[in-house]
């Protein structure tokens, strides 16, 4: 008895990974249930939620808040990386690789939206998770140099 791969969209797989892409359903989708690399994507995920939710909570000065934040940053940054590549793959290649055919389907426009969402997006998350990271770094050494200057 054989068993039937099913269809794997190249929009659908975009989108997911542009929607749900940190939590890795894009790679459940692709890969399935055994993928482990699959299962790895929730945790830097939740514990960068969790550093959000500690400063909401706690205020700007809560230092392991402050380091577990970037990481919601950069698995979303992620999640709009593999959006945008998954977009950007050629349609012949994509069914040869996940469809095992070489009868190409046309992703139409889905795709090449996901792409564009994606770097907006991605950029945007990207840019502030930065920007967010040196400026508490920064702080931090105005902070350490005035501890020290008051010692003295």
């Amino acid at each position: 008895m054989t068993t039937r791969a099913h269809y794997k969209s190249k929009t659908l797989a975009a989108w997911l990974a542009l929607l749900f892409g940190s939590l890795g359903a894009h790679r459940l989708y692709l890969h399935g249930r055994r993928d482990i690399r699959a299962w790895l994507y929730p945790i830097p995920t939740l514990l960068g939620l969790s550093g959000l939710i500690r400063m909401r909570n706690l205020g700007l000065d809560d230092e392991t808040g402050t380091m577990l934040l970037p990481l919601l940053g950069l698995s979303l940054s992620m999640a709009m990386v593999s959006a945008i590549m998954i977009a950007l793959t050629a349609d012949a290649k994509w069914d040869l690789q996940h469809n095992r055919t070489e009868q190409t389907r046309s992703s139409g426009w889905g795709a090449v939206l996901a792409a564009v969402v994606g770097l907006f997006v991605g950029g945007t998350i990207l840019t502030s998770t930065l920007a967010f990271g040196g400026q508490r770094f920064f702080e931090w050494q105005t902070q350490k140099a005035t501890a020290v200057d008051s010692e003295k």
